[in-house]
């Protein structure tokens, strides 16, 4: 399985991040690999859908 991810380099080094799907939730890693590894925790968490108020992008048919 794949998640698509938007990411960036600071200025301080550091890695911010989110995953596409829940744009509102961001992440920090101290290098590329950990900030994906924050982003897989933050995968799981969100797919259970434990955590009220997450928001989500869908697609739908209108036409």
């Amino acid at each position: 399985m794949k998640a698509r991810f938007t990411y960036w380099k600071e200025t301080d080094g550091r890695y911010l991040g989110y995953l596409n799907e829940y744009p509102d939730h961001w992440t920090q890693g101290e290098d590329l690999q950990d900030l994906k590894e924050h982003l897989r925790d933050l995968y799981q968490s969100f797919g259970a859908g434990d955590i009220p108020g997450i928001r989500k992008v869908e697609e739908m048919e209108v036409a």
